[in-house]
């Protein structure tokens, strides 16, 4: 569930000579005695030890003997030495071992199983104990039996005060398990051990009950727990207790980070799908090790909500399209009417087509999905780009992470990441900035809390102050808007002190002179007031960055979304190469990836100026490649972005640059998108609108055709996380309903809508017959993927996948085991070099004034994901956080005279909503941060439109607004 605490010591050679049950063996240098015999494949009984937690060798369920010593020594934190004579089958062994598990059931002997507890194989109520029990042939002798004996301790009500997860410390054997899970593994602090001697028990904060504590539901103590003392609740009350359970690996299907999991799933009448998965386990991945957060963990079950979509909807003629359904949502009977399959792909392709013919190929757009597979993604943009006869296609990398991308792209010559996450456990400075990892990758998080505990230095710069920076060796909340003149500030002590690598910046930087010359007056003293942060703290941050041996800047949409977006990440760009701080192991640029698939998606061409692997539309030879390859036509002309396609849908009727009419599949934009009166609008007043999700979304509201798909859980496919890994997910359900595989509908649409050159499509991935949960030529998409995007996946095949499960790219050859940290030796650019680009401050396209004081900040939470389709349709998140708040810092809440919980309201120049105000110590003073995934109070609503004019960004992360009580 954690790091493997002996890592390196178990990838080296075993060079330690020693006698092990009578067998001379070599043990590896730091290995323990349990790892080796492990190695060797004798199984020790062990309780309180667990791979990746540090060993403790507290519950002596797995000593040995060794030889010419007087007490058993536990093999669980006994390392390997020359010439020990180790014995663990001996009598003494055997027979102490055996005993401490019959103690260990004596005394949980009179425990009844938590009555809510979700009987599962690794989470049966005293799991391991009564395996080990039973495998070792122990039995609780007559005189230890309850009714002989009293209770050892006295009984301990059980604790349900969590929505996920269920306390009964009775089943406690105190192995620790979850003190180490929690405080070492996740860094969360939670869970401890308090009293002394029989007193001794484990609790939650100060003795708080779970669900009152400030637990953040990451479950890993349940994943942790031997004996069922912390279980999940059970959480599918209806499924068949006594079907099996089948187990599915799979990948998460919330943030970027990747976590892979197992599914846990049982055969349900009462589920849509008539499976139900009944829990998710972290699996060992290259990104999580087993571990997850409360999203990955307990937002599984949204797939069977109620609110899926069964069958195909169509529009009732005569219904208007009005956007204030999304608030005030009628019966869907009386907006739609459900549709065979057959009628609604006629309608939905014939109204492309007709738009198509009558009005252009660019009178049409597609908004496809970061939250499906690679395949699905690569897919839907041939498709826009083959038959709709237009390269107005993108998604929803244009409201996160465009302004990185593109400063990457003209900077280093690619738009990924340098280095994975977990690579912050070779650096000794970690920058993190505009970013809330603990809330948005809370696995990615606890990577840099373990590289602190290990000694590295955290610096966290954000306008919050929040979770990490408990963990940060220099915390610094800067004025919001002002990322430019914070990091302008340590470029201009990097040339002022001569923190310059030389020879790093000699042979691979280029265009330095430019940025040296626009940061000769932005001194620490003089952006101080700027950014409100003390020029000497500037200073001692630009000299610690530069001289660590390994630095590491990892940054969010903090950073990304503003109109200067672009220019806070060229910024990054410079500080990291002028130092030398890139193409290293526990160095370079990371952006925190949104989306599960932000980064797959991206790659695949859902951008509309690029087609697969970054090539861009506007080279003709890149154009023409492509042109031979899917045997198509393509437009000369680079399509518009998702901000630029709804402007140009509101649009007069007769002018032709109008967009009419929009394919969507997967995303919200009446949701997501900035100024959503404007956005809401221009929906409603398309031609011809089709949506192809999952639930009836707010964009679905105002579609003319509904085409109910797949969730994750349900789908075979590859999905690439922010590490650049590319993994195989599994389905786990079949599909509920008359719900269609998302790449079934894309295929049948594509059939029906031919060429846009009015010629059929060809496509022969699969014959249309294919019954549903097949793969419908995923496979042989994924390999047609592969050949388009053979700069960076040609080594990863479909079969090697399947094998693998994860390959990180560039992969380029059937024996590259890929590359986790990149530009090494040159950089992806005509000359091999950095295109260093200068910066200066700039104010954001609209500041505080005497009408609108505040600053309005908009993000995530730990427990909901974007727009909420999916988490708010998850029962454990929503029960964790309902509704919609407003933090403010208590300085503002008094000077405004609220209290917790008072409503609010709220106002910009372009709507107001009301929710409730939340006590946030964390939020700057003068400033107000709402999270966007409740459509009762979308915080869209009041966002500004201005975009970067290069990334084509909103600034979702600054406008002003006006805070009152109500």
């Amino acid at each position: 569930m954690n790091a493997r605490l002996h890592a390196d010591a178990l990838a080296t050679e075993a060079t330690v000579p020693l006698t092990l049950d009578g067998q001379l063996v070599l043990a590896r240098p730091g290995e323990t005695i349990w790892q080796l015999a492990q190695r060797m494949g004798q199984t020790i009984p062990h309780l309180c030890h667990s791979d990746g937690l540090r060993p403790d060798g507290n519950c002596r369920a797995c000593v040995v003997e060794v030889a010419g010593e007087r007490t058993l020594s536990a093999s669980c934190c006994r390392v390997a030495s020359p010439g020990l004579d180790v014995n663990t089958q001996s009598e003494r062994a055997v027979k102490s071992r055996a005993l401490v598990l019959e103690l260990l059931l004596a005394d949980t002997a009179h425990a009844q199983p938590a009555p809510e507890a979700l009987p599962l194989p690794a989470t049966q109520p005293l799991g391991e104990l009564a395996q080990w029990a039973e495998r070792e042939g122990v039995t609780l002798r007559p005189a230890l039996a309850p009714s002989a004996l009293p209770a050892t301790r006295p009984a301990q009500p059980t604790d349900n005060s969590h929505p996920a997860m269920v306390v009964n410390l009775d089943a406690c054997i105190q192995c620790t398990r979850c003190v180490r899970a929690c405080r070492e593994s996740q860094v969360n602090d939670v869970i401890g051990l308090a009293g002394r001697g029989s007193d001794a028990r484990i609790v939650f904060d100060l003795g708080d009950p779970m669900g009152e504590s400030s637990c953040v539901a990451c479950g890993e103590c349940v994943q942790a727990c031997p004996t069922g003392a912390l279980a999940l609740r059970n959480l599918a009350p209806h499924s068949d207790s006594s079907a099996p359970v089948k187990e599915v690996d799979s990948v998460c299907p919330f943030c970027g980070v990747g976590c892979q999991i197992t599914y846990q799933v049982r055969a349900d009448a009462s589920a849509p799908q008539g499976e139900r998965i009944v829990a998710v386990q972290g699996k060992d991945g290259p990104a999580n090790a087993e571990r997850l957060c409360v999203k990955g963990r307990f937002g599984f079950d949204y797939v069977h909500h109620p609110d899926r979509l069964l069958r195909p909807l169509i529009r009732r003629d005569g219904v208007a399209k009005d956007p204030q359904h999304l608030l005030n949502p009628p019966d869907w009977r009386s907006v739609f009417r459900e549709a065979t399959w057959d009628e609604a792909l006629a309608l939905a392709a014939g109204g492309f087509k007709a738009l198509r013919e009558g009005h252009g190929p660019h009178s049409l757009a597609g908004f496809g999905s970061a939250k499906g597979s690679n395949e699905e993604a690569y897919l839907f943009q041939k498709l826009v780009r083959t038959a709709f006869g237009t390269h107005n296609v993108d998604h929803c990398t244009r409201l996160c992470h465009a302004s990185s991308v593109a400063a990457l792209l003209e900077g280093v010559g690619s738009g990924a990441v340098s280095n994975p996450v977990a690579d912050v456990a070779d650096a000794d400075l970690i920058f993190v900035i505009g970013a809330n990892p603990s809330s948005n990758h809370p696995v990615a998080a606890s990577w840099i809390k373990n590289a602190v505990q290990r000694g590295a230095r955290l610096v966290l710069a954000d306008p919050r102050r929040t979770d990490l920076a408990r963990h940060a060796w220099r915390s610094l909340q800067f004025t919001p808007g002002s990322d430019v003149a914070l990091v302008n500030a340590l470029l201009h002590v990097v040339f002022d002190e001569n923190l310059i690598d030389q020879q790093f910046v000699q042979q691979r930087v280029a265009d330095v002179d430019a940025v040296r010359a626009a940061v000769r007056h932005t001194s620490p003293e003089a952006m101080a007031p700027v950014c409100g942060i003390p020029a000497h703290t500037l200073r001692e941050v630009a000299r610690a960055f530069a001289k660590s041996r390994a630095s590491m800047v990892l940054w969010g949409m903090g950073v990304s979304q503003h109109t200067h977006g672009t220019d806070n990440v060229r910024a990054l760009i410079a500080l990291s190469t002028l130092t030398g701080q890139i193409g290293r192991a526990g160095t370079g640029l990371h952006p925190l990836r949104g989306q599960n698939n932000v980064q797959g998606a991206s790659d695949a061409g859902l951008i509309p100026f690029m087609l697969p692997n970054y090539q861009r539309v506007a080279d003709a030879t890149v154009r023409q490649w492509f042109e031979r390859f899917w045997a198509a036509p393509l437009s000369t002309t680079p399509g518009l972005t998702v901000v630029e396609i709804l402007q140009a849908a509101e649009r007069a009727s007769d002018d032709p640059a109008r967009i009419r009419g929009l394919y969507v599949m997967g995303e919200n934009p009446a949701m997501s998108d900035p100024d959503l009166n404007h956005a809401r609008s221009a929906l409603a007043h398309l031609d011809h609108l089709v949506v192809q999700d999952i639930f009836l979304t707010e964009t679905a509201w105002l579609a003319d055709v509904v085409l109910p798909a797949s969730a994750w859980p349900e789908k075979t496919g590859t999905v690439s996380n922010t590490d650049r890994t590319v993994q195989l997910g599994r389905a786990a359900l079949p599909l509920p309903g008359e719900a269609k595989a998302d790449l079934w509908i894309i295929q049948r649409l594509a059939e029906r809508l031919g060429r846009a050159d009015g010629q059929p499509t060809g496509w022969t991935y699969d014959s249309g017959n294919t019954p549903d949960g097949q793969d419908h030529g995923v496979a042989a998409i994924f390999e047609e993927m592969r050949q388009a995007m053979a700069g960076a996946i040609a080594g990863i095949s479909w079969a090697r996948l399947q094998r693998e499960g994860s390959v990180t790219y560039p992969c380029l050859s059937a024996d590259d085991p890929g590359a986790p940290v990149v530009f090494m030796d040159r950089f992806p650019t005509a000359d091999g070099r950095v295109r260093l680009v200068p910066t200066a401050f700039a104010q954001a396209a609209e500041v505080p004034d005497a009408d609108y004081p505040m600053v309005l900040i908009t993000g995530r939470q730990l427990e909901h994901w974007h727009t909420g389709s999916m988490t708010r349709r998850a029962q454990v998140l929503d029960a964790i956080e309902p509704g919609p708040t407003a933090a403010l810092h208590p300085d503002d809440m008094a000077r405004l005279g609220l209290q917790p919980g008072s409503p609010v309201q709220l106002h910009t120049r372009r709507g107001s909503l009301q929710l409730s105000a939340r006590r946030d110590p964390a939020t700057p003073v003068g400033a107000v941060f709402v999270p966007f995934a409740y459509v009762e109070a979308a915080a869209n609503l009041l966002t500004h439109a201005a975009l970067d004019p290069m990334g084509k960004i909103p600034e979702f992360k600054y406008c002003a607004v006006r805070v009152e009580g109500v």
